[in-house]
């Protein structure tokens, strides 16, 4: 396993998004702007990011 990990920031408001974009958001923890979490990197959370991409900023960190 790798310790990488990622900080993902929620820049934009999920207003006039689609359903499925308001569920990643949830999914990764965010809800409104400018919250910020940290989660592993991995092909599951790159997907979840692919689908919000023009909602969020992500920062890649080595732990």
């Amino acid at each position: 396993m790798s310790d990488k990990t990622i900080k993902i920031t929620q820049v934009r408001s999920t207003i006039n998004c689609t359903k499925k974009q308001k569920a990643t958001i949830k999914a990764l923890g965010l809800g409104r702007p400018n919250y910020q979490v940290e989660k592993p990197d991995n092909a599951c959370t790159r997907g979840q990011i692919r689908v919000v991409r023009h909602i969020v900023k992500v920062d890649e960190e080595l732990s």
